[in-house]
């Protein structure tokens, strides 16, 4: 498995943001509407200090109550305006976050299916999903709330500088020079909080992947008596994660108290030199109580803004996850020529589809696997004649599956060329071909649901009497008649409630079902009992028949009727013939059969 490349930018770089723009394009009004409140809602804010100056001069120093009531409306309508404003700003930025969010998830996930097979190959699953769900949420989130609270922490703090500044600039500057201390205590303070922060994070992942092993492998482990050991390698990680929890506890236990002293050596001299100017009468009431609220309350916004900045440039590493993942091209794609007759994933345009007979040849074909550096094949040259049954066998990891792949189209030749009924490949739609596939894994995939939905996958619109029909000639229609319900029976995640060789068999009719022009058994039934394998040969048979079929098996004994047989070696194709011609050559196919012959004979002697 390759390593996937993290980001973790340290400083803000707009190109990474543009990327978003065209997610956050259909909500531009929604964002204008955001902005505006924002800033309303600080003017609104900073105007609140400014109400009470005027009332204590007003109506306590000078005891003039004429404009009280005027007075009252006014306030009473600011009030009501930032009350509306912050309803609408709540349901503005809820939307956001949820349809950002939503679309980021969309894009990814139909963007993930138009990948390559040799992309699944070397990508983690849980590298995909935490792209799509918790990397999506944290960007709809932030630009949902974070931004536009950013917005109005800095529209705040400048307006209450300038206020100040407007109402009494001596005293003003004594305040602001206490705004550099706690500027710089937050910067220093928040990295390092947010370096612990992340670190934090990843060691909660390491304990949740080691939790998960411990208990998905909990019968592996008292097998090899290793109880012990995923103890102790489970309260490393928690001790890790204990001391970095502790350690950021302590800075927050440091930072809030020294911000705090800060903020009240602020009101400090507000009280000081305020009050020494007002007993002086260079300074009112009125004005001393704006400049005491003010000190009270501009420190916070400040905290909070560097808290978001640390945030935004935190967040571009989730941006740049999901952006990196979207860009990622597929490495088969179809011409605009294919495309426009054949239709694409999301838009087939069946009717232009020819029928597959499933004749297949190999022309001059040289492959090589894109992070390899030895030839697989080259020169190849092979004809498969539609309904010819291929078998391919060899030692686990020889390379069989490679010349299934290029068939499939799951890879492409390096050079040379691949055709399907005597027309190149290339010049038909990746659709086309794959929906006359029919192929079954050694360990299958089955989905959340019931057997009978998971059959049906094969065609959705499939009868019952077709559904029970594909599951009678791969012998599983009385086993699903044995399960409690039947063919409503639930097979859990990934089918976890059935065994593998019951998997097979659904898998196996899921197959039949769809009826391909082409079918691959990739060791299809290596993890079928001998006697469950024996009542499925005949159904194979005929099933494979006018089909072109390839054979993947360690079991010899399954693919000696095979019309053509091909012994791949060290990732290459060492011998072809039939079962016969092979044994005869004596060569490495008959050292396989032979030993395997007696493996199996041996089975068999102790099963009996």
């Amino acid at each position: 498995m390759t390593e996937v490349k993290e980001i973790d930018r340290q400083s803000f770089h707009l190109g990474v943001w543009k990327k978003l723009l065209p997610f956050l394009r259909p909500y531009r009004a929604r964002l204008a509407f955001l902005l505006t409140a924002q800033l309303v809602c600080a003017g609104i804010s900073i105007s609140y200090p400014l109400f009470q100056r005027y009332a204590i001069t007003h109506f306590i120093e000078q005891q003039n109550l004429s404009t009280l009531t005027p007075f009252c409306i006014l306030y009473l309508l600011v009030i009501i305006l930032e009350c509306t404003l912050v309803v609408l700003f709540c349901r503005a930025a809820i939307s956001i976050e949820m349809y950002l969010g939503r679309d980021l998830k969309q894009k990814t996930f139909v963007h993930l299916q138009t990948l390559s097979f040799s992309y699944y190959n070397v990508t983690p699953v849980g590298y995909m999903l935490a792209r799509t769900m918790s990397d999506t949420n944290r960007i709809g989130g932030l630009i949902g709330w974070g931004l536009q609270d950013m917005l109005w922490c800095l529209a705040y703090v400048l307006g209450t500088f300038v206020s100040m500044l407007f109402l009494n600039w001596q005293l003003a500057l004594l305040i602001m020079i206490v705004v550099p201390v706690i500027a710089v205590l937050t910067v220093y303070f928040q990295r390092k909080i947010l370096n612990l922060n992340r670190k934090i994070r990843k060691l909660n992942s390491t304990m949740t992947g080691v939790f998960n092993e411990g208990i998905t492998g909990a019968r592996t482990s008292k097998t090899l008596v290793i109880e012990d050991k995923n103890a102790e390698e489970f309260s490393g990680v928690a001790h890790d994660m204990y001391k970095s929890s502790v350690h950021a506890t302590a800075l927050n236990a440091v930072y809030i108290p020294i911000i705090v002293t800060c903020s009240s050596l602020a009101v400090a001299v507000v009280l000081t030199k305020g009050g020494s100017m007002v007993t002086f009468g260079s300074m009112d009431y009125g004005t001393l109580s704006v400049f005491f609220t003010y000190a009270l309350t501009i420190f916070e916004p400040i905290q909070q803004l560097a808290r978001i900045i640390a945030d935004v440039i935190s967040m571009q590493a989730n941006i740049e996850r999901v952006t990196d993942m979207l860009e990622t091209k597929p490495t088969i794609v179809d011409t605009p020529e294919v495309i426009e007759k054949y239709g694409d994933t999301f838009s087939p345009k069946r009717e232009n589809w020819e029928p597959i007979k499933g004749d297949i040849t190999f022309d001059d074909v040289t492959f090589k696997y894109p992070d390899g550096e030895e030839y697989i094949l080259e020169h190849f040259n092979l004809h498969i004649k539609a309904g010819t049954t291929v078998a391919i066998v060899g030692e686990t990891g020889a390379g069989k599956s490679t010349l299934v792949n290029i068939a499939c189209r799951f890879f492409e030749p390096t050079s040379g060329r691949v055709l399907i009924d005597g027309k190149d490949y290339k010049e038909r739609s990746q659709l086309w071909l794959h929906s006359n596939l029919g192929y079954v894994l050694q360990n299958p995939h089955l989905f959340s649901g019931t057997i009978r939905e998971n059959i049906r996958y094969g065609r959705l619109d499939a009868t019952e009497e077709e559904i029970e029909a594909a599951a009678k000639i791969v012998s599983a229609h009385d086993l699903i008649l044995s399960m409690e319900n039947g063919y409503d029976s639930d097979v859990g995640e990934s089918g976890d409630r059935l065994s593998t060789g019951e998997k097979q068999l659904i898998s196996f009719a899921r197959a039949v079902l769809a009826d391909p022009r082409i079918f691959v058994l990739d060791e299809a039934t290596s993890s079928i009992d001998t006697k469950t394998e024996q009542l499925i040969q005949d159904a194979i048979s005929h099933l494979l028949k006018n089909r072109t079929s390839f054979l993947i098996a360690h079991r010899l004994s399954t693919i000696r009727k095979a019309d053509l047989i091909l012994v791949v070696r060290d990732g290459k194709i060492v011998e072809q013939g039939t079962h016969e011609e092979l044994l005869q050559q004596k060569g490495y196919y008959n050292t396989l059969y032979r030993n395997q012959f007696a493996r199996e004979m041996s089975e068999r002697t102790l099963a009996e």
